[in-house]
């Protein structure tokens, strides 16, 4: 459990469960909240977490410098995937308690990134008053998934999509977020102003300004694990966007990172000062 740290200003606050990820070599820490918060530090960030776990069962010591905001929780998210012959099936095995935007601290409500990255609707899909922020960014796949009575997770329909992509600064997901539905894809691309969509090997597209562009992720790297990849981008996407004001740059800029971030497992794919520093300099 993390020693409690003072609530201070922070430049990166993100908001979302951690998800304890059941695979065959044992349970390991994941979640949108988890990567991005990490990747956001390694890029030299102040980062806040608003989050919903049982404290007794993940271990968040990499996280021991990151304050966060945890509302009780008897269970802490948790999936599995299972490999078919018909494809990956999820299944969520445990839900933590939603998350109650009204948990987060005022002096956060203003941090220069907010990040909604819910795993399994675990909040709204708006904030509500009282929250500012120079960009608001989303990764809208929690909003996007359903489960049955057994846990088997399926798509569902987002009602409150036009709303919430109205509201956002900018916006990531990836192809299997959506089933490779092109209709919704070019949909929330006009809802929102800025729309990056990752497609694992294949890299990433960028919408923006009636336009799009297409970045190929790097081939010199060979994948051993690409969980993660996407939300390494997502929060690499927005620090960039939110820096250089360029959208073209930033998606380069996270491509390159995510790109990177598929050679390691796990958690240790978070990008290092040497990888920030070659990504850095390729998108210049």
């Amino acid at each position: 459990m993390p020693t409690p740290l003072p609530i201070e200003k922070v430049d990166y606050l993100i908001i979302g469960h951690f998800s304890k990820d059941l695979t065959p070599d044992g349970a390991r820490l994941g979640g949108t909240t988890a990567y991005a918060a990490l990747t956001a530090r390694a890029l030299g960030l102040r980062v806040g977490i608003v989050s919903s776990f049982n404290k007794k069962d993940i271990s968040l010591d990499l996280f021991a410098d990151i304050p966060i905001i945890a509302s009780p929780s008897e269970k802490t998210t948790t999936f599995s995937n299972i490999e078919t012959p018909a494809g990956r099936e999820q299944i969520l095995h445990e839900h933590a308690a939603p998350i109650d935007f009204e948990q987060t601290p005022e002096i956060w409500r203003r941090a220069a990134i907010i990040h909604l990255a819910p795993i399994a609707q675990e909040m709204k899909s708006q904030l509500p008053q009282g929250f500012s922020s120079d960009l608001l960014g989303l990764t809208p796949q929690g909003w996007l998934r359903d489960w049955d009575k057994e846990g088997r997770v399926m798509p569902r329909e987002w009602p409150q999509a036009e709303a919430s992509l109205n509201q956002a600064s900018a916006t990531v997901l990836s192809i299997e977020d959506v089933n490779d539905d092109e209709e919704l894809i070019e949909a929330f691309s006009l809802a929102n102003r800025v729309l990056a969509l990752t497609e694992g090997s294949e890299g990433a597209r960028l919408y923006w300004n009636h336009d799009l562009r297409r970045f190929p992720a790097s081939q010199k790297e060979k994948a051993v694990d690409t969980t993660g990849a996407g939300d390494i981008f997502a929060a690499a996407f927005f620090i960039r966007l939110h820096n250089t004001r360029d959208p073209w740059e930033a998606a380069r800029f996270a491509n390159c990172l995510a790109s990177k971030s598929v050679t390691r497992q796990g958690l240790e794919s978070i990008p290092t000062k040497e990888e920030i520093q070659t990504c850095q300099m390729e998108v210049l």
